[in-house]
Protein backbone atom coordinates (compact mmCIF):
# COMPACT_ATOMS: atom_id res chain seq x y z
CA UNK A 1 0.00 0.00 0.00
CA UNK A 2 3.25 2.18 0.52
CA UNK A 3 3.23 5.01 -2.47
CA UNK A 4 -0.25 4.29 -2.99
CA UNK A 5 -1.17 7.69 -2.62
CA UNK A 6 2.46 9.24 -3.76
CA UNK A 7 2.80 12.32 -6.00
CA UNK A 8 3.30 12.35 -9.66
CA UNK A 9 7.06 10.48 -10.21
CA UNK A 10 9.42 13.36 -11.17
CA UNK A 11 11.07 12.23 -14.26
CA UNK A 12 15.13 13.35 -14.85
CA UNK A 13 16.53 13.01 -17.88
CA UNK A 14 19.35 10.51 -17.68
CA UNK A 15 20.69 11.82 -21.21
CA UNK A 16 20.98 15.70 -19.75
CA UNK A 17 22.70 13.97 -16.78
CA UNK A 18 25.19 12.34 -18.15
CA UNK A 19 26.56 15.12 -20.12
CA UNK A 20 26.83 17.62 -17.32
CA UNK A 21 29.84 17.82 -15.55
CA UNK A 22 29.71 16.58 -12.26
CA UNK A 23 31.58 18.39 -9.27
CA UNK A 24 32.84 16.42 -6.14
CA UNK A 25 31.03 15.79 -3.52
CA UNK A 26 33.07 14.37 -1.07
CA UNK A 27 32.34 15.65 2.15
CA UNK A 28 34.35 15.49 5.73
CA UNK A 29 32.18 13.55 8.02
CA UNK A 30 31.58 16.72 9.94
CA UNK A 31 30.02 18.46 6.76
CA UNK A 32 27.60 15.14 6.42
CA UNK A 33 26.49 15.05 10.03
CA UNK A 34 25.80 19.09 9.63
CA UNK A 35 23.99 18.41 6.43
CA UNK A 36 22.18 15.58 8.31
CA UNK A 37 20.86 18.23 10.85
CA UNK A 38 20.03 20.76 8.55
CA UNK A 39 18.21 18.18 6.86
CA UNK A 40 16.02 17.63 10.20
CA UNK A 41 15.06 21.05 10.04
CA UNK A 42 18.11 22.59 11.75
CA UNK A 43 18.11 26.24 10.73
CA UNK A 44 21.02 27.52 12.06
CA UNK A 45 23.19 24.69 10.59
CA UNK A 46 21.67 25.21 7.33
CA UNK A 47 22.74 28.41 7.30
CA UNK A 48 26.40 28.01 8.46
CA UNK A 49 26.39 25.14 5.36
CA UNK A 50 25.27 28.05 3.06
CA UNK A 51 27.66 31.12 4.66
CA UNK A 52 30.55 28.14 4.25
CA UNK A 53 30.45 27.22 0.67
CA UNK A 54 28.34 24.24 0.73
CA UNK A 55 25.52 26.01 -1.22
CA UNK A 56 24.61 22.38 -3.12
CA UNK A 57 23.89 20.94 0.03
CA UNK A 58 21.27 24.02 1.06
CA UNK A 59 20.01 23.50 -2.34
CA UNK A 60 19.52 19.29 -1.81
CA UNK A 61 18.03 20.13 1.33
CA UNK A 62 15.40 22.28 0.11
CA UNK A 63 15.11 19.80 -3.07
CA UNK A 64 14.45 16.71 -0.78
CA UNK A 65 11.58 18.85 0.47
CA UNK A 66 10.51 18.86 -2.64
CA UNK A 67 11.50 21.96 -4.02
CA UNK A 68 11.63 22.27 -7.66
CA UNK A 69 13.91 25.67 -7.93
CA UNK A 70 16.49 23.97 -5.59
CA UNK A 71 16.23 20.63 -8.04
CA UNK A 72 16.61 22.48 -11.27
CA UNK A 73 19.69 24.42 -9.51
CA UNK A 74 21.31 21.32 -8.81
CA UNK A 75 21.21 20.20 -12.46
CA UNK A 76 22.33 23.61 -13.95
CA UNK A 77 25.25 23.64 -11.62
CA UNK A 78 27.32 19.94 -11.51
CA UNK A 79 25.21 18.22 -8.74
CA UNK A 80 23.12 16.17 -10.90
CA UNK A 81 23.85 12.88 -8.96
CA UNK A 82 22.37 14.79 -5.61
CA UNK A 83 19.38 15.71 -7.74
CA UNK A 84 19.37 11.25 -8.88
CA UNK A 85 20.18 10.53 -5.21
CA UNK A 86 17.10 12.82 -4.20
CA UNK A 87 15.13 11.06 -7.15
CA UNK A 88 15.89 7.57 -6.68
CA UNK A 89 14.97 7.74 -3.30
CA UNK A 90 11.33 8.94 -4.40
CA UNK A 91 11.13 5.47 -6.15
CA UNK A 92 12.20 6.92 -9.50
CA UNK A 93 13.47 3.98 -11.25
CA UNK A 94 15.36 5.70 -14.03
CA UNK A 95 17.55 7.60 -11.29
CA UNK A 96 18.33 4.72 -9.32
CA UNK A 97 19.48 3.04 -12.91
CA UNK A 98 21.77 6.05 -13.23
CA UNK A 99 23.12 5.79 -10.17
CA UNK A 100 23.77 2.71 -10.92
CA UNK A 101 25.36 3.00 -14.33
CA UNK A 102 28.01 6.24 -12.91
CA UNK A 103 28.99 4.01 -10.33
CA UNK A 104 27.75 6.14 -7.76
CA UNK A 105 27.39 2.65 -5.49
CA UNK A 106 27.02 4.80 -2.28
CA UNK A 107 24.25 7.03 -3.61
CA UNK A 108 22.81 4.63 -4.60
CA UNK A 109 22.24 2.33 -1.65
CA UNK A 110 21.38 6.07 0.28
CA UNK A 111 18.52 6.14 -2.03
CA UNK A 112 17.10 2.47 -1.78
CA UNK A 113 17.59 2.72 2.01
CA UNK A 114 15.46 5.73 2.33
CA UNK A 115 13.27 3.38 0.17
CA UNK A 116 13.45 0.69 2.79
CA UNK A 117 15.30 -1.86 0.75
CA UNK A 118 16.75 -3.32 3.97
CA UNK A 119 19.49 -4.65 1.52
CA UNK A 120 20.56 -1.18 1.03
CA UNK A 121 20.44 -0.42 4.58
CA UNK A 122 22.83 -4.02 5.45
CA UNK A 123 25.43 -2.53 2.28
CA UNK A 124 25.83 0.99 4.08
CA UNK A 125 26.47 -0.53 7.41
CA UNK A 126 29.22 -2.81 6.24
CA UNK A 127 30.68 -0.44 3.13
CA UNK A 128 29.83 2.70 4.35
CA UNK A 129 31.40 5.34 7.23
CA UNK A 130 28.95 6.23 9.96
CA UNK A 131 28.17 9.69 9.05
CA UNK A 132 26.79 8.58 5.61
CA UNK A 133 24.31 6.25 7.32
CA UNK A 134 23.09 8.34 10.18
CA UNK A 135 22.37 10.73 7.00
CA UNK A 136 20.47 7.92 5.20
CA UNK A 137 18.47 7.94 8.80
CA UNK A 138 17.69 11.44 8.42
CA UNK A 139 17.07 11.98 5.00
CA UNK A 140 14.09 8.79 5.46
CA UNK A 141 12.98 10.16 8.47
CA UNK A 142 11.82 13.57 6.66
CA UNK A 143 10.91 11.45 3.19
CA UNK A 144 8.54 9.58 5.53
CA UNK A 145 7.05 12.57 6.84
CA UNK A 146 6.68 14.05 3.36
CA UNK A 147 4.89 10.62 2.51
CA UNK A 148 2.81 10.60 5.41
CA UNK A 149 1.46 14.63 5.20
CA UNK A 150 0.76 13.20 1.56
CA UNK A 151 -1.04 10.01 2.80
CA UNK A 152 -2.99 12.34 5.72
CA UNK A 153 -6.29 13.96 4.36
CA UNK A 154 -5.78 16.58 7.14
CA UNK A 155 -1.71 17.43 5.95
CA UNK A 156 -2.08 17.14 2.22
CA UNK A 157 -0.81 19.88 0.15
CA UNK A 158 1.47 21.10 3.10
CA UNK A 159 4.45 22.79 2.74
CA UNK A 160 7.52 21.37 4.20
Amino acid sequence: MRNWFRTKKRQINANALSKIPLKRIDYDARIILAWAKAIEGNKKILQWLNDNGFEELVRATYAIYLKQEDRDWLQANGYAHLLAMINAAEGNESAQQWLKTHNFEILYHIALAVEEEQESFAWLGKHAPPDIFILTQSIKKVKDQIEFGNNDMYTYGREY
